[in-house]
């Protein structure tokens, strides 16, 4: 390959790892390049440039980047080991707030099919038949019987903990499929986000006609705060992948979606980490048969009210991004 041909290929690449050394991290586009991939191309690039005895001007403007590079790679690990606590208290909510948009769209496809339904199904006893089989129905109805000694799903286990883990293994099994269901150029996302909506408008339609709201909204309200939002924001995760594949810009697909990968899971980390606080409230808290309703219920509106305070505000007065 002529040395022409070989800057023609890599020229736009090296133009954007430049643009991000300079930009020191502080823009969306820039934080999402995913640094050490792209640092071992160039050295690869750089190994050839050398081996085809390319012109020094080239070289040594390759160097120049490895050398950049590099330090910003041993930088990036060392924020990355002592990262974890500032991407709790800052680096997750930025991520979400820097998508609005796409998170947005992506309640918006959960939150709409679930009102319909749930009005549905609460106008109709027979539309609930649409998503359920009749042994799901009566199985719904009696994990919220006010007669039950604890309630929530039938138990194999009698145990909290062992209904901890089946709670986590469930959860993230349903925030994985949405949020993988986005590399589908998002119909995937698309689709477990409306498919969830409607699932669970029906859940609550449909045991609010029955009746049974002293022992459901008590129980569902503590988890929810940290499930429901989880759900979505997986979604919206995905819903990010979709859109590097269906509009990858200037850029490759392949590279496109690189980079949308890596803001995406500035998203799930956190989304992973909201799945296990609901399973386990879900486990220890909400199946509790004892605590009275009123508290429940003001504890489950207050942890509402704490997961919308974090996303809106935590992080805001932080103008670095975790890493």
């Amino acid at each position: 390959m002529r040395q022409r041909d070989f800057e023609n290929r890599y020229r736009d690449s090296w133009a954007q790892l430049e643009a991000w050394l300079k930009s020191d991290s502080k823009s969306t586009q820039a934080s999402a390049l995913d640094l050490p991939v792209v640092y071992r191309e160039l050295c690869q690039q750089l190994a050839v440039a050398k081996e085809r005895q390319y012109t020094s001007r080239l070289i040594d403007h390759l160097n120049k980047l490895v050398t950049a590079a590099h330090h910003r790679v041993y930088r990036q690990q060392t924020l990355r080991r002592k990262g974890w606590l500032h991407y709790l208290l800052a680096g997750f909510p930025q991520a979400v707030r820097a998508n609005g948009r796409v998170v947005l769209l992506a309640t918006a496809l959960f939150l709409l099919p679930a009102l319909v339904m749930g009005i549905g199904t609460y106008n109709n006893d027979a539309l609930i038949y649409a998503v359920m089989s009749p042994g799901d129905v009566l199985s719904l109805e009696s994990m919220y019987d006010p007669g039950n000694r604890v309630l929530g799903r039938e138990r194999g286990s009698d145990t909290d903990l062992a209904m901890f883990g089946f709670y986590i293994k469930n959860n993230i099994g349903i925030a994985f499929r949405t949020f993988a269901g986005g590399i589908l150029f998002g119909l995937g996302s698309i689709f477990f986000l409306v498919f969830n909506g409607l699932f669970i408008g029906a859940a609550f339609g449909h045991i609010t006609r029955v009746g049974f709201v002293s022992t459901f909204y008590p129980f569902v309200i503590s988890h929810g705060a940290f499930e429901l939002t989880a759900i979505v924001l997986a979604g919206a995760a995905g819903l990010l992948l979709g859109r590097s594949l269906v509009d990858p810009g200037q850029h490759r697909r392949s590279v496109a979606l690189r980079l949308a990968s890596v803001e995406a899971m500035k998203i799930m980390y956190g989304t992973f980490l909201m799945l296990v606080i609901a399973a386990f409230l879900e486990a220890f808290w909400s199946s509790s048969a004892t605590t009275p309703i009123t508290i429940k219920l003001g504890f489950g509106a207050l942890l509402w009210l704490l997961v919308f305070a974090y996303f809106a505000l935590a992080g805001r007065g932080d103008s670095s991004h975790a890493s």
